[in-house]
């Protein structure tokens, strides 16, 4: 019997990459638009106490944490190989989402978009915690750009969910007019491969947000 799947997202968060995942797989599947972008909403904390998405709903059980996500996703569709095809590739795209998840998204962009978390109601710092998170955010990207040189995908030579969690970031460094494609041509070359894919159009799509991520959010 085939899973019952529902995503709890917020259109172009990080959910965006569990989003696009599902489509991937080719599994049925439902969403929520939680509609977090100025917070994580009160009534929504009975499915995620942490207040964050995305929340996957596998046949009742809850997911939370992206990586966790978008691991359960692939190990429903083995044959796609999501996960990577060998035990080191397996072990790359952990090590990328441990470190997306951490630093790129907790660190990096958690300063840009959410510095109250740092430095709760001192709002005479918040200015100085999203100039250091926008450092953050160009550091972390050289370091991607530099990994992506001569590369098509992120690890192997095949799509995995590195490259749709990738890609949400990427959209994010448009939303900070970073000019993605003259500073990071390399990480710009494999977004433009991962846009191709019917999955990330999908999700586009039903999201309806841009592809490029300059005037949403």
């Amino acid at each position: 019997m085939a899973p019952k799947i529902h995503l709890y997202m917020t259109t172009g968060s990080c959910s965006l990459a569990s989003h696009i995942a599902l489509h991937e797989s080719g599994l049925a599947f439902t969403t929520t638009d939680l509609d977090a972008h100025r917070g994580y909403p009160a009534k929504y904390l009975y499915l995620n106490p942490k207040g964050r998405v995305p929340i996957l709903d596998l046949d009742g059980e809850l997911i939370t944490e992206t990586p966790a996500v978008l691991s359960t996703i692939s190990a429903l569709v083995p044959e796609k190989r999501l996960l990577g095809s060998t035990v080191l590739e397996q072990a790359r795209v952990q090590e990328w989402m441990a470190w997306l998840c951490g630093s790129v998204h907790g660190q990096a962009f958690g300063c840009v978009f959410r510095p109250a978390r740092f430095v709760g109601e001192e709002k005479q710092m918040y200015d100085t915690v999203k100039a250091h998170g926008r450092q953050t955010v160009e550091t972390c990207f050289a370091s991607i750009d530099g990994k992506l040189k001569s590369k098509k995908n992120a690890v192997g030579d095949k799509f995995t969910v590195v490259d749709a969690y990738l890609y949400v970031f990427w959209r994010w460094g448009n939303l900070l007019k970073l000019g993605m494609q003259e500073e990071y041509p390399n990480y710009t070359r494999l977004v433009e491969e991962v846009m191709q894919r019917d999955s990330v159009k999908k999700a586009i799509a039903s999201e309806d947000i841009s592809f490029d991520g300059s005037i949403d959010m």
